[in-house]
């Protein structure tokens, strides 16, 4: 009997080590992993850089408390800065914790300005923003809060469904105590839902209008995933304050929350701290993280990557038509709606050892590591093309 709460439903599967972008079972079986830790493994299972980086600054200094200056972090800090629309970073553990940040960061910048009343985040029903209860409020979806009352206040919601250039009613949705809108760049858990850029240029239009702040939650969708290092940079837009996580790490726990200098100075020494945030062994593996990332070469691979993987995926789409309603997605952020629901597509996948997850929409979520090979990509065409030949027949 597992000791572990049934708060997952897990897979009746482990692995016992990972390389690049393979998983590897006790019995030496072979999977290739498009999971990858949802997004997290950025440069895949046990790249050497990594390793090396870990075993280095392991030997000199794991954590010291934020009571003190860590040099690491302020190298991880001045690197994000320079890349980045960014004036100021606080480092985290995880992409809840940053959004709770950029919440805090929003509402903290109103107070110090003298105007405490507005404090209210508007965010898009059903997207997701981490599994705080906080969190889960920004998100408005019942199916997260249920059970979780009562409810936390602060959040107001609009709807986003059609790819329209505009929301629909959002001047009506912001009043005198809105602080902020607060939008995921891709709705990742929604659906795989790239947020068009026009949509991206009339939400900043609508913040600097109001004189409100935009929060652009790029927690699964930054640090490369979308061929960019942030999803928002095709629109040209800047928003205030940006939270990230997983793929800065490459597997190791890392969050962030990106603000520019207006926002930062209501962030003055006790508002907001973290025991294990920006420690030195974190810090260090962002540091190369960001490094091989950003290298021009490198992201113009995953754009390559990315268009070959969208060009197969719509042609198998173009031969099963009453199997595959839709490809969507940015990147290597990579989502195939069904018409029915994706649950025994995924497990058929898994059969011929391909790993991917669920998204709603009937969307399957398709996460390769950034580094991902070619042949890699070809053999999930093939396994993708033959579950829905098995499933036409």
């Amino acid at each position: 009997m597992s000791n572990l709460a049934k708060n997952y439903n897990r897979k009746k599967i482990s692995f016992v080590r990972g390389k690049g972008s393979f998983l590897y079972t006790k019995d030496g079986t072979k999977y290739l992993d498009f999971v990858q830790g949802i997004a997290v493994n950025s440069l895949g299972h046990a790249h050497p850089e990594l390793i090396k980086t870990i075993n280095k600054q392991s030997k000199k200094l794991w954590h010291v408390s934020n009571a003190f200056q860590i040099p690491e972090g302020e190298t991880l800090a001045k690197k994000l800065a320079k890349k980045t629309f960014a004036d100021y970073v606080i480092f985290q553990n995880s992409g809840a914790e940053a959004t709770e940040a950029a919440i805090k960061v929003a509402r903290r910048y109103f107070f110090s300005i003298g105007k405490s009343y507005k404090n209210k985040i508007l965010c898009i029903k059903n997207s997701f923003h981490g599994r705080t209860i906080a969190a889960i409020y920004a998100s408005g979806s019942k199916k997260m809060t249920e059970g979780f009352g009562p409810k936390v206040p602060g959040f107001d919601h609009i709807e986003f469904r059609d790819f329209k250039p505009r929301f629909p009613n959002l001047r009506k949705k912001i009043t005198n105590k809105t602080a902020a809108i607060m939008v995921e760049t891709v709705l990742g858990e929604g659906g795989i839902k790239p947020i068009p850029n026009e949509c991206l240029k009339y939400l900043r239009k609508i913040c600097n209008e109001k004189k409100i702040l935009l929060i652009l939650d790029e927690v699964q969708s930054g640090v490369g995933r979308s061929g960019d290092f942030f999803a928002f940079e095709k629109s040209k837009v800047k928003p205030d304050i940006v939270p990230i996580a997983k793929g800065i790490g490459g597997g190791f726990p890392i969050g962030a929350v990106l603000m520019n200098k207006k926002v930062a100075s209501g962030m003055t020494p006790g508002t907001h701290g973290s025991t294990f945030g920006g420690n030195p062994l974190a810090m260090k593996i962002g540091t190369k993280v960001v490094d091989i990332i950003t290298n021009k070469s490198f992201l113009k691979n995953v754009r390559k990557n990315s268009d070959y993987f969208y060009n197969e995926l719509n042609k198998i789409k173009n031969r099963f038509p009453k199997i595959i309603k839709n490809i969507r997605g940015r990147g290597l952020l990579i989502g195939i709606q069904l018409y029915s629901n994706q649950s025994k597509f995924i497990m058929d996948l898994m059969k011929y050892k391909l790993l991917t997850i669920r998204a709603a929409e009937n969307v399957i979520r398709i996460l390769p590591p950034l580094n991902v090979k070619k042949k890699e990509i070809t053999l999930a065409i093939s396994i993708i093309n033959k579950v829905c030949e098995k499933i036409s027949k």
